[in-house]
């Protein structure tokens, strides 16, 4: 089984960075492929230019975009790894999957508007934010962003959503145990949604 782990966040010592090294090592432990695509590392364009809207005279994909789908043709798993921002992932991850889940790889036309092609491969969301968890949950600004980011792409696209772990209060002095205790739990969600299938 082959996994992309795609992190969004500016700096390489975030604690979403810790994340999405957690994640590549835990896979890697589960005897897992592992490829990271971190988006301000690679300079990503999140711009979806004007000749990749599907149109009846046709499109074409920015060469980035070309080779960004050959290396994930063969990915059984997305893990979306980023921070919140406004209640909503960072720009450039938005564009990545603008640009990249887009027509001819994330669904192709049909008659009846779109058919999607990814249907036997699943993703996995581990996010963060400065404000607490209880705000998060009373003000319901995690199950909105599901709604119009996990589902709707899984939907569109046909993935499977095995969840979406938030960890809020994430603060630059942020203590060593609670950060620890968050790892742990990351490295949780991957074993529960990936050990079974181990031997895959």
């Amino acid at each position: 089984m082959k996994h992309a782990v795609v992190l969004a966040h500016p700096k390489s010592d975030s604690f979403c960075a810790s994340i999405a090294r957690t994640c590549v090592e835990t896979l890697t432990e589960l005897g897992r492929t592992v490829v990271l695509r971190d988006l301000y590392a690679m300079d990503f364009d999140p711009r979806l230019k004007a000749q990749e809207l599907p149109t009846d005279a046709g499109f074409q994909a920015g060469a980035d975009v070309v080779a960004e789908r050959g290396l994930l043709a063969d990915v059984d798993s997305f893990i979306f790894v980023y921070p919140f921002w406004f209640n909503a992932p960072p720009a450039i991850l938005k564009g990545y999957v603008d640009r990249v889940f887009g027509m001819r790889f994330g669904f192709a036309p049909a008659s009846d508007g779109t058919e999607p092609l990814l249907e036997a491969k699943s993703l996995l969301s581990f996010s963060t934010s400065g404000a607490p968890d209880q705000w998060v949950n009373s003000t319901g600004a995690l199950k909105a962003l599901m709604t119009v980011f996990d589902y709707h792409l899984a939907g569109v696209c046909g993935l499977t959503v095995l969840g979406h772990s938030h960890f809020g209060g994430i603060v630059p002095n942020l203590a060593e145990d609670p950060a620890a205790d968050m790892l742990d739990q990351v490295r949780a969600a991957l074993r529960s949604s990936f050990a079974a299938d181990a031997s895959a």
